[in-house]
């Protein structure tokens, strides 16, 4: 390290001497300037040296080409020379890595479009009993290019076939066809053809790829190589990011990341199209995009992007990168577009969601009084589906200060307790948990944060005032990230609510910023701005009890069945995590009002669920995504995969009664709020409250508050 002349001189970053003797070109000085940061300012710098350079090369590669699609192993073998080599040249300012990875990929981009085309001029024989391995981590890469011409037979024939299957079923259900029904000969032919255009498509937008954007790729890689939250964003990249956090836009309503190849949906906007249009769910992996009628110019994508398609196609997006595919779902309200995709069971579908101005109001806490008929007793259900804050102080809301409102309205309901849902909320503001969570403590400690370079900030609620002081459950889920984490621990250290939900939540338990790399220039390189953005990782979560809530998140008192329960979900799935550790505990006064047991509660839960019908179904249900998960080799013989389209099809149906309503369960609006609901509101509450009485959850979750008041004997 002592190569380079010190990462910070004055406010700027200066670039190593080694580079002063010969004109840096931009690509140097931003890889300089983002290790220089990462090294000064991250949670816990790799340092440069080899783990950062082997750690790097791994993401590098894969990112590069994930599907094994692109390089042979020769390339591979050839990149490897410099797999121990990538902090050498970040300490003496030189590039061999990615001009000659881009060299690589190129050549065979371009060998691989050739593939396509000849493989794709003729039939394919669907008699074969054949099948393809669709995990890459299960593949080496081809040895030859004889073997990757075969592999890329086998790739476009499953997509053919897929096509071909779709058609045949959509050709069968159909009864009121006017023209005569197509062979299978045409049927082929055409899905064919589509698979080309798709194909061709793809190469189009590869080979639009910038200079800057493939750069992005290997800084990435770099960045994320001390630890997974920790990104490298382009100018372009971080424009994008500030307009998608900024408030309104026009689509479906649903926040989509890019895995293994494929685009999957991470999460839907409550109250967005999407969540309306109910088919659209977390974790599918859309495949193939249509314009719903409407040409690409009507939805506001640049055309020459897309490259247009008649009214009738649909654009696979497979290998898609995650911008591209954003561009091609989002459009003007009241278009129509219509998604493939394929559920976690394995079954292929379309839905056809119709756009609209995403609300972010929807995103807000809002509440509902749930009854249960059985005991007579009514409780409150508090839906937070993340933790908002105005930042930049211009008026806006505050979540901690509305679910404040939302209690203050309980007083004159007479509830018998809380469900306060966590589920799905990936975290924010970490003032507005503070002062949340002190909305239900008299006063205290809620949680430290720990920078690398001093003591732990302990961050107290100092108001007495305790606005709900009766039963108060917290539900979570897998993907309870951050805030969600730091709220639920506190209410379970200090006793003060029953946390309910999976096995354990996220895992997330780390701190970002963002950092404007030109800002670290010295005046010399002023000319390279803008350089781009670096989301850092400088701080770390402890609970009060001063274990983090990193990597192993939050486990809560009573777990209960999850349709991903036995899929690898959280922190410590991904790569390089910061690990769990813990600092010293704080004092705090625990909740003395909680006169119940939990070893007691968690076992007359588990007692309804053994017996609970639905709960069952969820279980089997996460069986079969396992299964589909862990089987990932598909027949590529025409009659197989049909009848395994109906296995799965019938496997499904069974899981319908999920979908039903709860005996004994009903939801009303807050009398606060009937004064001042506008009809549009009521219409929204209605389908809400469908949607919480076919919650088994929920059920359970007031199962749970009937036990706690019956153990504090309170009527």
């Amino acid at each position: 390290m002592n190569k380079i002349l010190g990462w910070i001189a004055g406010i700027g970053i200066v670039v190593p001497a080694l580079l002063s003797a010969q004109i840096p070109n931009k690509e140097q000085v931003t890889t300089q300037v983002l290790v220089g940061a990462l090294e000064s300012s991250h949670y816990a710098p790799v340092g440069v040296n080899d783990t950062l350079s082997k750690r790097a090369f791994k993401l590098y590669l894969e990112r590069l080409d994930y599907n094994k699609n692109f390089l042979l192993q020769q390339d591979v073998n050839s990149l490897l020379t410099y797999e121990y080599a990538i902090d050498n040249m970040i300490e003496n300012g030189t590039s061999e890595l990615f001009p000659l990875a881009n060299k690589l990929m190129t050549k065979r981009v371009e060998q691989t479009q050739a593939y396509c085309e000849e493989v794709l001029s003729k039939p394919f024989d669907f008699t074969q009993d054949e099948t393809i391995e669709l995990d890459p981590k299960k593949r080496s890469y081809p040895k030859s290019e004889v073997e990757q011409r075969d592999w890329w037979r086998k790739i476009l024939k499953y997509q053919t076939l897929t096509r071909v299957v779709s058609a045949l079923e959509q050709q069968e259900k159909d009864t009121v066809t006017k023209t005569g029904k197509k062979s299978f000969e045409q049927i082929e032919k055409e899905s064919r053809e589509k698979v080309l255009k798709a194909q061709r498509d793809r190469y189009k937008r590869t080979q639009k790829e910038t200079e800057t954007e493939k750069l992005a790729v290997y800084l990435n890689a770099i960045a994320a190589s001390y630890d997974p939250h920790t990104d490298f964003y382009p100018p372009k990249d971080k424009e994008n990011f500030d307009i998608e956090m900024s408030g309104t836009l026009e689509g479906i309503g649903a926040t989509l990341q890019e895995t293994d190849g494929f685009i999957k949906v991470q999460s839907l906007v409550p109250g967005g199209p999407a969540w309306k249009q109910k088919d659209l769910q977390a974790e599918d992996i859309i495949l193939k995009v249509k314009q719903g009628g409407k040409s690409a110019a009507t939805t506001g994508i640049d055309p020459s992007s897309v490259e247009s398609n008649d009214e009738n196609e649909a654009v696979d997006i497979t290998d898609m990168r995650l911008d591209d595919a954003v561009r091609l779902i989002r459009g003007k309200k009241g278009t129509q577009v219509t998604l493939t995709i394929k559920k976690p069971s394995g079954v292929t579908t379309d839905i056809t969601i119709t756009r609209d101005v995403v609300v972010i109001e929807e995103t807000f806490a809002k509440s509902v009084i749930v009854k249960d008929e059985k005991s007579d007793r009514e409780y409150a259900y508090i839906n937070l589906p993340k933790f908002y804050a105005d930042f930049n102080r211009n008026g806006g809301r505050s979540c901690a200060e509305d679910v404040k409102k939302e209690l203050e309205k309980l007083k004159e309901e007479n509830v018998h307790g809380v469900i306060l849902d966590l589920r799905n909320n990936g975290g924010g503001s970490l003032q507005d948990v503070v002062k949340m969570s002190g909305l239900f403590i008299k006063d205290g400690p809620i949680v430290q944060v720990l920078s690398s370079d001093r003591p732990p900030d302990v961050l107290r609620d100092h108001d007495k005032n305790i606005v709900f002081d009766g039963p108060l459950v917290v539900l979570v889920n897998q993907f309870s990230a951050s805030a969600s984490e730091i709220l639920s621990a506190a209410m379970q250290d200090y006793g003060r609510a029953v946390i309910v939900g999976t096995p354990h939540s996220f895992g997330k338990g780390t701190v970002q910023t963002f950092m404007d790399l030109s800002n670290y220039l010295n005046q010399e390189y002023k000319q390279y701005a803008p350089l781009g953005s670096l989301k850092i990782t400088f701080q770390k979560f402890y609970r009060v009890t001063g274990e983090s809530t990193q990597f192993k998140g939050v486990q809560p008192d009573i777990i209960l069945p999850d349709a991903y329960e036995f899929v690898d979900v959280g922190e410590k799935e991904l790569d390089y995590p910061l690990k769990w550790d813990t600092i010293p505990r704080q004092q705090f006064a625990k909740w003395n009002k909680a006169k119940y047991s939990l070893s007691e509660l968690a076992e007359m839960s588990k007692k309804r669920v053994e017996k609970n019908d639905k709960f069952s179904l969820i279980r089997k249900q996460a069986r079969t995504i396992k299964q589909r998960r862990d089987e990932t080799t598909e027949t590529e013989s025409l009659d197989k995969y049909r009848q395994e389209q109906e296995r799965l099809r019938a496997e499904n149906k069974d899981l319908d009664a999920l979908k039903t309503e709860i005996e004994g369960l009903s939801a009303r609006s807050l009398k606060a709020d009937e004064k001042t609901e506008l009809p549009e509101q009521k219409e929204k509450n209605v389908d809400w409250y469908k949607q919480i009485r076919k919650d088994i959850t929920i059920a359970e979750a007031i199962a749970i508050l009937n036990d706690m008041n019956k153990a504090m004997g309170m009527n």
